[in-house]
C-alpha cells in the first residue's frame, strides 16, 4: 500500500544551490555520427531525397550518442551566476507519498529485465490510487507527458498519432480508442524534452525554458504545472560518460518521486542501446519500475530481433522508417517499433487506470 496525504511544500532556490548537477549537465551535446544516408534512402524511396537530407541533419542536430566527455564540458560561468540570482520562492502543490513499511523488494536477478515484455501486461493498484489522486489533485485524465532526450522529441516520437493518414495500424487497430483518447498530447512539444538532456538535466532550474517556466522552475515541474498531465513517459538514454549507475539511479528515481507527487503515473522506459557496455543503466531502469510498482515499457526487448537490434553503425541513433505497421519493409526499422509500442504501452495503462481490462 501507498500512504497518500494532501500537502503544500514550499521551496526556495538560493546561492547554496548545488551547482555540481548542472556542471555535468553542459558537456557538449552534439557529437559526429555515422548516418548512412544511403541506407536511409533505400528504406524510403518514396520520400524525396532532399527531405531525407533535411530530416537527418534535424535528428542529428537534436539527437547526440548518449555518451559525452568530459573535455566537451563548456563554459558555464554565465549558468553559475543565473543559479545564484534564483531567490524566487515556489509555493508548488504535491502529494506525499510514503511506502509501506512492509520488507522493502529483494534486487532483481541479474539480467531479469532482458526477459520483461516490451509492453506490461497490467496496472497495479498503487499506479490507479496515485491516478485517482492526481484527478482530484485537477490532472487532465486525456493528457500525457514525455519527459526526455532526443529520442522524445515531438518530430519522430508520437505526433504521428495526431496526423490522420500518416500513419497504419494495420493489424493493431484496437489501438485507435487509445489514439482518440489521448489526442493534443502526441504532437504536443513537451517543456521537458530536450536532445542533451538527461535525468539530472530535467530537474535543473538551469535547463528549464524561461519564456514558459518560471524562475527557479525545472523542466520537470513546469511540464507537470503546464500540461497537467494523468500519465508521463519518461526516457532517457542520453547519460555523460564516467559516471557510473547509481547516479543515474539517484537522478531518476527524484524524477519519478516528483511525477508520483502530481498524481501523475510515470511510464519509465528502457533504451535500445548499451553504450555503457554492460546494460547498467536498462537494469536501473528495470529495478526502479520494480520498487515504484510502475509501468515499464521495455523498449529495448522490441528492438532485438530487428537488424542491428533496430541501430545505425554508431551504437546509437534508431534507424528511421515511416510509422505504416502493415509495411513490413518499414517495420525492419526501429522508429516504427518505438512509436507502436509507447502507443501500445499507454493502451495498456489508459484501459487498467480506468478499469477497462
Amino acid at each position: 500500500m501507498w500512504i497518500m496525504s494532501m500537502s503544500r511544500v514550499r521551496a526556495r532556490e538560493s546561492k547554496s544551490f548545488n551547482v555540481e548537477r548542472d556542471i555535468i549537465l553542459l558537456k557538449g551535446e552534439f557529437m559526429n555520427s555515422n548516418f548512412q544516408y544511403a541506407r536511409f534512402v533505400r528504406t524510403n524511396r518514396a520520400m524525396k531525397p532532399t527531405f531525407f537530407l533535411i530530416l537527418i541533419l534535424t535528428l542529428l542536430a537534436a539527437c547526440s550518442t548518449g555518451q559525452t566527455d568530459t573535455a566537451q564540458a563548456t563554459d558555464i560561468t554565465f549558468q553559475a551566476q543565473r543559479t545564484a540570482a534564483l531567490a524566487t520562492e515556489l509555493v508548488i502543490p504535491t502529494v506525499t507519498i510514503t511506502a509501506s513499511t512492509a520488507t522493502p523488494k529483494p534486487p532483481l536477478a541479474k539480467d531479469a529485465w532482458m526477459k520483461m515484455p516490451a509492453v506490461p501486461t497490467n496496472i497495479s493498484d498503487q499506479m490507479r490510487a496515485v491516478y485517482q489522486l492526481g484527478l482530484e489533485l485537477g490532472n487532465d485524465p486525456k493528457h500525457f507527458s514525455v519527459i526526455g532526450d532526443c529520442q522524445n522529441v515531438s518530430s519522430y516520437f508520437l505526433s504521428t498519432f495526431d496526423k490522420p493518414g500518416e500513419f497504419s495500424l494495420g493489424e493493431y487497430a484496437y489501438l485507435q480508442p487509445t489514439v482518440d483518447y489521448y489526442q493534443g498530447s502526441f504532437s504536443r512539444t513537451s517543456l521537458a524534452v530536450k536532445g542533451g538532456f538527461n535525468v539530472a538535466a530535467v530537474i535543473s532550474p538551469l535547463r528549464a525554458d524561461p519564456k514558459s517556466c518560471n524562475p527557479g522552475e525545472s523542466p520537470l515541474d513546469c511540464e507537470l504545472r503546464v500540461w497537467n498531465p494523468s500519465v508521463a513517459f519518461v526516457g532517457m538514454e542520453t547519460w555523460w560518460s564516467k559516471k557510473p549507475e547509481q547516479e543515474y539511479d539517484k537522478y531518476m528515481r527524484r524524477v519519478i518521486e516528483r511525477i508520483l507527487e502530481t498524481g501523475a503515473v510515470p511510464i519509465i522506459a528502457t533504451k535500445a542501446d548499451n553504450l555503457e557496455g554492460d546494460h547498467a543503466i536498462n537494469a536501473t531502469i528495470a529495478q526502479i519500475a520494480y520498487d515504484y510498482d510502475i509501468p515499464l515499457w521495455n523498449f529495448w526487448a522490441a528492438v532485438q530481433p530487428l537488424p542491428n537490434h533496430g541501430l545505425w553503425d554508431d551504437g546509437f541513433h534508431l534507424t528511421f522508417a515511416r510509422n505504416f505497421f502493415d509495411d513490413p519493409v518499414r517495420m525492419r526499422s526501429a522508429w516504427p517499433w518505438r512509436n507502436l509500442t509507447a502507443l501500445q504501452t499507454l493502451n495498456v495503462v489508459r484501459r487498467g487506470l480506468m478499469d477497462d481490462e
